[in-house]
């Protein structure tokens, strides 16, 4: 990727709120009127085929708060909470089986939080066991999970291997010690390299590492020591988010107000991630905030066109339902959203009742099916062949969005895509704002009417 030169007045312009496109429509269109039992309606025609299946399991407890979280989290130190939290997991897994067609092979399981490594060995190697008894793994199964280094023991990776996981992803964020006491979350190098050091020795077969920008008093500097001190751990991928703050819906978060660099200081850093991974750092830039070797297959997937985004971020298993399972988890079907109650009374109280924990969800229209299929190979792929996406919505592509291309033309003068005979490419500038380019297409973003969505820059 070559220099790329930040306009601070783009970023002006450009710096709104706006959605993540982890799914489309975002979660915010998710609404409570849609009933488990008109979701219910929708799970029996793609489990009338053999595609392939997602598993996703929330694990929503922490020992301590990180003041910038977003997610949704049970702060406790009781430990015994997490035995009781497995068998309502239990329960909700048992209430979902008869419904899933037992010829339908799980090519991909992903573990999040909250801190999945708050369970014990143990309970990790129960989960393990629940899942093997009720799903038919494939034998390539990408077995992913999210570790907490601080309290992270070699057993607790012992047991993850046992238990089927090859892939894991280390929460780093920062390794300046300024920016870790502002945002309360203390973790030194020395926790994170044994993190490394143990999954590697247990033969985990990919290493991915968070980092955010954006935190308390990070400076362009400051955050190129820590790229270099994680360059030093050679993860396969890493994920450096953009800080996404609102404290409307994370009061938490109200703490870091006084010290949260400004947009442009956040672009600075971005573009200096850029440059360093793609460079002197031997990785490409998936998209957004994703970066990868140029062997791994989060690379080789956008490389063939087949990379695609879900809650979890950029992935390659496009062709797969999701079935999540846990407090606030978002399942996905072809057609159909939909969301468990993020209240974790409210969740064991459902299935006490024998109910599925469901509690909002959203049906996809055409129109909706359409715009995700735009928005997501946008978001994936940095360009758009008309003639292409024609074929792949059924729809004469230039015609049914004359309106959302003529809006693209401003943004064409802002040197953020360039049209050519077939379509239109994103620039290396317009990368950055690439969530800004994907709301062109967004129909329901007027609809919007409160402040849901953290900013795009």
């Amino acid at each position: 990727m070559s220099k790329l030169d930040v306009d601070l007045e783009l970023i002006r312009k450009y710096n709104v709120t706006g959605p993540r496109y982890t799914s489309y429509p975002p979660a915010t269109r998710f609404s409570e009127s849609v009933s488990w039992s008109r979701i219910s309606e929708e799970i029996p025609a793609p489990n009338e085929t053999e595609r392939d299946l997602s598993l996703y399991f929330h694990i929503p407890f922490c020992e301590s708060l990180c003041w910038y979280c977003g997610c949704n989290t049970v702060i406790t130190t009781q430990k015994s909470q997490s035995q009781t939290y497995l068998n309502y997991i239990e329960r909700e897994m048992s209430l979902m089986e008869p419904l899933i067609n037992p010829a339908r092979k799980v090519s991909q399981i992903h573990i999040g939080g909250g801190t999945p490594t708050f369970l014990s060995p143990d309970e990790i190697r129960r989960l393990g066991e629940m899942i093997r008894s009720r799903f038919n793994l494939a034998s390539d199964l990408e077995g992913g999970v999210e570790i907490d280094p601080r309290r992270l023991t070699f057993e607790h990776v012992a047991a993850l291997r046992e238990a089927g996981f090859n892939r894991a992803s280390i929460g780093v964020q920062d390794f300046d010690p300024k920016v870790q006491f502002a945002v309360h979350r203390i973790q030194t190098k020395e926790q994170t390299g044994n993190a490394v050091r143990w999954l590697r020795d247990l033969a985990f077969e990919s290493i991915n590492i968070d980092l955010i920008y954006g935190l308390p008093y990070q400076t362009p500097a400051s955050f190129a020591r820590t790229l270099d001190s994680v360059l030093e751990l050679d993860p396969d991928r890493l994920a450096v988010f953009s800080y996404a703050h609102v404290p409307w819906l994370k009061p938490a978060q109200k703490i870091l107000e006084q010290a949260l660099p400004s947009a442009e200081e956040k672009m600075t850093i971005l573009k200096q991630v850029i440059e360093t991974l793609t460079a002197g750092g031997g990785y490409d830039y998936i998209g957004m905030d994703h970066f990868a070797k140029p062997v791994d297959e989060l690379s080789l997937a956008q490389k063939n066109r087949t990379l695609c985004r879900n809650f979890q971020g950029y992935s390659t298993k496009s062709g797969s339902d999701i079935y999540s399972f846990g407090v606030s988890a978002i399942s996905q079907s072809k057609n159909v959203y939909w969301q468990n109650t993020k209240e974790l009374s409210g969740y064991y109280q459902k299935l006490d009742q024998g109910l599925h924990p469901c509690q909002r969800g959203y049906i996809l229209d055409q129109d909706d099916i359409i715009r995700r299929e735009t928005i997501m190979r946008l978001m994936c792929d940095f360009s758009l062949n008309f003639d292409a996406m024609s074929h792949q919505t059924g729809t004469g592509f230039t015609e049914y969005f004359e309106r959302e291309l003529k809006s693209l033309e401003e943004l064409q003068d802002d040197g953020l895509v360039k049209f050519n005979q077939g379509g239109f490419d994103v620039t290396e500038t317009g990368r950055l704002f690439i969530r800004n380019i994907a709301m062109c297409f967004d129909a329901h973003l007027p609809c919007e009417t409160e402040r849901r969505f953290s900013r795009t820059v």
